[in-house]
This record gives C-alpha cells, structure tokens and sequence, in this order.
C-alpha cells in the first residue's frame, strides 16, 4: 500500500493507479499549540489590518534583494506585511521582519501568502484559506505547487525568484489581496482542507491493510 500525504482537493488520484495507492489528505503537524508570538509581532497584528505574509525560503537565491523587492512592493501597494527573513523587528512602518511563526498560528491571520512554494508551506496556506502567489527558487517541486495553486484557481501563476522584480511580486500581490474569485476560491478550498482528517484516513487505511493481510 503506498499513501500520499497531500489533499485529494489539490492533487486528485490518476486513473491508472491502482486500488493499493491512496491519497490520504495532509498529515499536519500543528505546532502553535502553546506557542506564544513574540510581543512586537503580536502588537503589530493587533494595530491594524490583516498583512500579507512574505517568506522566500532559506534557498532563496538572493535574500537581500528579495527582501528589498518585498519591502518596496507592500510600501508602493500601501499595505501592511511580516516578512520571514530570519530577522526581527520593523522593516518600516507598515512592515515587520520575524525569525520565524508556526504556519499553522500566522497564516489565518494573514490576508494573503506569497511564498517559494514548499510542499508543507503550500498545505498550510491552503488550509488557512488564503489567497496564494508562488515564487519558486527552484524548477521542481515549488513550481509544481504553484502551478497546482494556479490550476485551483487560489493564486497566479508561478514566477521563478530568479526573475522576481518588485514590479512582479507587486503585480503578484495586488492579485492575492484584490482578487475578489480568488479570494472565495481559496476560501472554500480552506474549508475543504479544513474537514479532511489525513492522520485519521492514513492509520484508518493501514489498520484495513493489517486486517487482511
């Protein structure tokens, strides 16, 4: 038996498969319970409007000029963001730079996620129901999460980093937050996510295999 660990919402089963391959749904590991946010980051949320989460990945090709593009795109959009950068304290005033936040506590608090496009980052802003654009730093698996994002109707398309300008990853994120169709969309596959139990599934399919074999 071989199960997949994705939700059958994003990545439905191939026809050709066979009756021993399984999509489960996605197996969480919720790390906010007992975390507490460090006391800027938690001010800053309270002081205003949902922001937009931007985070590149620890592969990011060039960090600095990322994290530059992100500053001036949310500053020239107007709106506020956190920016996981390995940093911690306020990049500007509409913006705060953190070490680092379980997705599964900050993403719901966020307008939009705009991310490299990793496997378990993607999962967690689907799940929170938040509009996605996809900025991969490499030409495999993230690009196939943002296209996936793509298809579902959550996010753009896909931008490698390696071509990320401000004016793209603005154009990127003007989408995610005014995107009224993208908004409902990732907000009802959220939902669906939401109400998939893939632990649950994965030990219930393994129990059925142990019974029978």
């Amino acid at each position: 038996t071989r199960l997949y660990c994705c939700s059958p919402r994003v990545v439905s089963a191939p026809v050709d498969w066979d009756e021993s391959t399984k999509v489960t749904g996605y197996w969480f590991l919720d790390g906010a319970r007992g975390w507490r946010p460090p006391e800027q980051l938690a001010a800053f949320l309270q002081e205003g409007s949902a922001p937009v989460y931007v985070g590149f990945g620890s592969a990011a090709p060039d960090p600095v000029g990322s994290r530059e593009a992100a500053i001036a795109a949310l500053e020239a959009l107007g709106l506020r963001g956190v920016l996981a950068t390995g940093r911690s304290g306020m990049a500007s005033p509409r913006v705060i730079e953190i070490e680092g936040a379980p997705h599964d506590w900050l993403f719901p608090r966020m307008a939009a996620v705009v991310h490299h496009g990793g496997a378990g980052t993607t999962a967690e802003g689907l799940r929170a129901g938040k509009p996605t654009a996809v900025f991969p730093s490499n030409l495999g698996d993230q690009l196939y999460w943002g296209r996936r994002v793509h298809a579902l109707g959550a996010g753009p398309e896909p931008v490698p980093q390696k071509k990320l300008t401000t004016e793209r990853l603005a154009a990127a994120i003007r989408a995610v937050t005014e995107d009224e169709g993208m908004r409902r969309l990732a907000e009802e596959l959220g939902q669906g996510i939401r109400a998939e139990n893939g632990v649950a599934r994965a030990v219930e399919i393994i129990g059925e295999v142990r019974m029978t074999s």
